[in-house]
């Protein structure tokens, strides 16, 4: 379990009707500030301004299907190849990480396969790497690099 070290949040907010949003500037959309959200929206400015991850790269909430389930993945960066790279489950800092959150992350993968997945409340962060059909903690996200 590693603890990231976010960059000073420098988001843009705002009220409207007693309800607070954030700007999403990956997907240019006020989006309503959950818990949830901020998580996503901070482990989304690591990954850009502290490990230059190419924004362009990164997609959010899509849609994907297992079996005749429609779900939604939290955050996918792509390699410069658009190849499905790594997936990131955000929750909201109060849910625990805890085997259920594991296993969600692996159905998703059922469907999506990365050969990294994190899960993250914010406050928490597991980084695993898949290879040779294991999955292996790692002590620090993946940096960055152009595929081979």
């Amino acid at each position: 379990m590693i603890i990231i070290p976010y960059p000073n949040p420098d988001f843009k907010l705002k009220t409207e009707n007693g309800k607070d949003y954030i700007f999403d500037p990956n997907r240019k959309l006020w989006i309503l500030l959950t818990e949830e959200e901020w998580v996503r929206q901070n482990m989304i400015a690591y990954l850009v301004k502290e490990l230059n991850y190419p924004s362009t790269l990164i997609a959010l909430e899509k849609e994907i299907f297992l079996g005749e389930l429609r779900k939604r993945f939290d955050i996918l960066i792509y390699d410069t190849n658009f190849n499905p790279w790594m997936m990131i489950e955000c929750k909201a800092p109060s849910i625990p990480l805890t085997p259920d959150v594991l296993q969600q992350i692996l159905r998703y993968n059922i469907s999506l396969p990365v050969p990294y997945m994190i899960i993250t409340n914010g406050t928490y962060t597991i980084v695993y790497q898949k290879s040779a059909g294991k999955l292996i903690e790692l002590s620090a996200l993946p940096e960055w690099k152009q595929p081979a």
